[in-house]
């Protein structure tokens, strides 16, 4: 199962999610689509998650999932399971009991922040990360209790780490790169993998080439983060994203634009390169061709974000 923890589609309502077919001849898995970011608010998310999932139902070889058995079964009849996924809290409208609405809807995984600080922490752009607030901290349990997996993706350092010692189920970073690796602010250090890792999570390394190295979306750039990942935290800890822009060239012209969202570290090194999903589906040959054995790369393609799924998306008691 090839399991793509984030990626993104235009968001509006006329999106084609009829791009997400570009997965199949993975021969079944997931993907999460993102419905919502800093700039949203509760109407325009509830409206794109209305009109993705009409669309998803319409696709053939696309499939809303409600649980992991629905990931495994329409993973195993080969194709591609669907969930949603948002970065920012604005979509809640600063209402907790918004978390179950959205639940109801597809969304299991929600970043607090993206890159700036809101009402619930600071983002990884900020100057200063004063760490989870209050309601942050609320934020983070109401996660818990609806089954949704809490993001450090976008979220300042100190923001995430209390993340992670506020959670009781696992935290990931849905598609994030490391540090030390490569030295862009959106990517992660290992004591911040480590933070993750201790509560069950997972890192999700993407293929997006200004997070890889200079703009560089390579197969043998994504291996190396990977690699540094599975040494630091282990293999049970390491997934993946590709976290890519279906509608790069809309994106580009919002990287352009939204200086209140993005800084120069975005574009630095020219436009923003993706890797698409057609390279993304050779990685695992890829990884074997580096000596990687085949249970690991099942781990990393898919499982270990799978069990991290299993463990958090029912509601607790």
């Amino acid at each position: 199962m090839l399991w793509d923890q984030h990626a993104c589609v235009e968001l509006v309502e006329t999106a084609d999610l009829g791009d997400l077919r570009r997965y199949r001849p993975a021969g079944g898995g997931l993907v999460s689509v993102n419905v919502g970011y800093a700039p949203h608010g509760p109407a325009v998310t509830a409206s794109l998650l209305r009109a993705f999932r009409s669309q998803v139902e319409r696709i053939d070889g696309l499939a809303l999932a409600a649980d992991v058995d629905d990931v495994d079964r329409i993973a195993g009849a080969g194709d591609t399971a669907v969930v949603f996924d948002l970065e920012d809290c604005a979509p809640l409208g600063g209402d907790l009991d918004a978390v179950g609405m959205l639940v109801a809807q597809g969304v299991r995984t929600l970043a607090p922040t993206y890159n700036h600080a809101n009402i619930a922490g600071s983002g990884c752009l900020d100057t200063a990360d004063d760490g989870l607030t209050a309601w942050g901290r609320d934020l983070v349990r109401e996660l818990n209790r609806r089954g949704v997996v809490p993001d450090g993706s976008h979220v300042g350092a100190r923001t995430a780490t209390d993340m992670c010692a506020v959670s009781t189920r696992p935290v990931v970073y849905s598609h994030s790169n490391v540090r030390a690796v490569w030295d862009h602010p959106r990517n992660i250090t290992d004591d911040q993998a480590r933070a993750a890792a201790d509560t069950g999570g997972v890192i999700g390394i993407t293929g997006v080439g200004i997070f890889l190295g200079p703009n560089t979306p390579t197969l043998s750039a994504m291996s190396r983060h990977l690699e540094h990942a599975v040494e630091v935290v282990g293999i049970e800890h390491v997934g993946v994203s590709t976290d890519f822009s279906f509608d790069w060239e809309t994106f580009r012209e919002v990287l352009a634009t939204s200086p209140e969202l993005y800084d120069a570290s975005y574009t630095a090194w020219g436009p923003v390169q993706w890797m698409p999903p057609e390279t993304f589906l050779d990685l695992g040959a890829h990884l074997r061709d580096r000596g990687w054995h085949d249970g690991d790369v099942a781990a990393v393609l898919g499982g270990n974000f799978r069990r991290v799924a299993r463990e958090s998306w029912h509601p607790l008691l």
